[in-house]
C-alpha cells in the first residue's frame, strides 16, 4: 500500500510515498512543491500551486492512503492563518481525489520516527535516512513528510483496528482525526 505524507507549508510543502508491504516500509518518492517564484501577496496564486502540486503528486504516485500534518498555533497569529491556509489547499486536494486523510502532530510523528517527541528536524531526517535505507539524507520538508507517512504506515491501521472494534469511526476528513 502506498502511503503519502505531507507537510504543509505556504512557501515550502513536503511530500513523501512510502510503500508498506505488511512491517516492511520501502521508500518510492519524496520532494517538495514550492511557491517561492510567486509574488509573497499572491495568496490565491501561492494555494493554488499547492493545490495543483499536491494532486499531480497523486496522479503520479496512485497512494491509497494520506497522512498530513496538524498545524500547532504559534506566536504569530498572522503565520498560523496563512499556515492553516496552505494546509487546507493541501487537504482540499487530497480528498478531491477522494484520498482518506489522517493527521497528526508533529510530537506524534516525531515520537513514531525518532522515539522521542521534541526530537530537532536533524535527527528526524536522521532517523528517516535508517528507517527507509535512504543513501543520503532526506531535505527537511521532505523528511517530515516521510515521517508522516512512516507514522501512518505504523499507527494508522492499529488506529482503525481500535475504532473498528470500539464501533465508533469518526469521519472527520475521512479516516480521522489523530489525537
Amino acid at each position: 500500500m502506498h502511503i503519502l505524507g505531507i507537510d504543509p507549508g505556504l512557501l515550502i510543502t513536503g511530500f513523501g510515498v512510502v510503500d508498506m508491504d505488511g512491517p516492511h516500509l520501502r521508500y518510492v518518492a519524496s520532494g517538495t512543491i514550492k511557491t517561492a517564484h510567486l509574488e509573497k501577496k499572491d495568496l490565491p496564486g501561492r494555494l493554488k500551486v499547492l493545490f495543483d502540486g499536491v494532486r499531480e503528486v497523486v496522479q503520479r504516485y496512485q497512494p491509497e492512503a494520506s497522512s498530513v500534518e496538524i498545524v500547532f498555533v504559534n506566536v504569530n497569529p498572522q503565520a498560523t492563518l496563512l499556515l492553516g491556509q496552505a494546509r487546507g489547499a493541501c487537504i482540499t486536494a487530497l480528498v478531491s481525489t477522494d484520498l482518506a486523510v489522517a493527521e497528526y502532530t508533529a510530537l506524534q510523528m516525531k515520537k513514531a520516527v525518532a522515539g522521542y517527541g521534541k526530537a530537532g528536524k536533524a535527527e528526524v531526517q536522521q532517523m528517516v535516512m535508517r528507517l527507509l535505507k535512504l543513501p543520503s539524507l532526506p531535505g527537511k520538508d521532505a523528511a517530515d513528510a516521510l515521517g508522516l507517512a512512516i507514522t501512518h504506515a505504523h499507527v494508522g491501521a492499529a488506529m482503525a483496528r481500535l475504532a473498528q472494534a470500539s464501533g465508533k469511526m469518526s469521519s472527520h476528513y475521512r479516516a480521522g482525526r489523530s489525537r
